[in-house]
């Protein structure tokens, strides 16, 4: 049994923490007669010094050709992190794109025993290892990590509201929130729904916690982009992930899936990521991963006839 525990802790963090994927998704959220979009996200991407291959692989998704990245957060698990974040995004800032942050871009992560993940989850608490402590808490330097994005031309949408202009003449209106892992979201300054002189409207957020994806569902947001779950990061094959780090279900911890609030539905999607917390390196039954999502047009809901 020793042998076979060691042979799974090699893989997780000797072989499957390293082997990036690709995931391919399509949404039907489009308004009819709209083309479709192809959006890459990219997500807690866990940056630390010296991780080449992770670097290289993220520079090779600029080769999709998207029509606008959103990188929903949780760049950084190193404050020297920075430049190789830059490094490894580079080839996407040529795109539009936009932007929200997460704990950890905000703070360096803390050392703690994973099993507190697991004992939270039966209190029914949730785990906030981003969440700085009273006195020692590391600042991740993010206002560097903030302007170089905004100098590349991406739009913040740190509780704030932004629009893409994209070839053709398509313009996408998106709406995003500061993280609520740490209770730094405001809905109230963003909210109001869509914006109705866009072609096209989007939410996002990093950490996916219900309160979020209600206000959103119920302002008739059609699809919400997040990450932070890193997937459950450490599953049981065939049965999946055992923590979801906020209040989301785990059934929907990574992938497309639908949520309802309000009496409406919104397509739900949450990115497993590229990186994981610089502490617990390893993943299992859940490699990391970017998606590019293909939105597609809505299907057109039948006219009823008078009787």
């Amino acid at each position: 049994m020793t042998a076979i525990g060691a042979a799974g802790v090699a893989y997780a963090a000797g072989y499957e923490v390293r082997s990036f994927r690709l995931r391919r998704v399509e949404v039907p959220v489009l308004p009819p007669g709209m083309r479709p979009l192809r959006v890459l996200q990219v997500s807690d991407i866990h940056m630390v010094a010296g991780q080449r291959k992770k670097r290289h692989w993220l520079q090779s998704l600029a080769g999709l050709r998207p029509d606008f990245v959103v990188n929903t957060g949780d760049n950084l698990s190193d404050p020297e992190g920075v430049p190789e974040v830059l490094d490894a995004l580079g080839p996407l800032l040529e795109f539009p794109g936009a932007y929200v942050f997460g704990s950890n871009d905000y703070y360096g992560p803390r050392l703690r025993n994973p099993a507190r993940y697991l004992f939270e989850r039966a209190q029914g608490r949730h785990g906030l290892n981003g969440n700085p402590p009273v006195t020692g808490a590391i600042h991740n330097p993010w206002t560097e990590l903030r302007d170089a994005f905004d100098e590349a031309g991406w739009t913040g949408l740190t509780n704030a509201r932004g629009r893409l202009k994209l070839d053709g003449g398509i313009e996408v209106a998106l709406t995003g929130l500061d993280d609520p892992h740490i209770k730094r979201d405001r809905y109230a300054q963003v909210a109001g729904g869509p914006a109705d002189d866009a072609d096209f409207s989007l939410a996002v957020v990093h950490a996916p916690y219900l309160r979020v994806l209600d206000a959103f569902t119920a302002d008739r947001y059609p699809l919400i982009l997040a990450g932070h779950t890193h997937g459950g990061q450490l599953c049981v094959p065939f049965y999946g992930a055992l923590v979801t780090n906020c209040d989301l279900d785990t059934r929907r911890v990574k992938g497309l899936s639908t949520h309802r609030a309000g009496g409406r539905r919104a397509y739900l999607h949450v990115s497993a990521g590229c990186g994981t917390n610089r502490y617990t390196p390893v993943r299992f039954a859940c490699p990391p991963e970017a998606t590019l999502l293909t939105l597609t047009q809505r299907a057109e809901e039948p006219v009823r006839g008078r009787r």
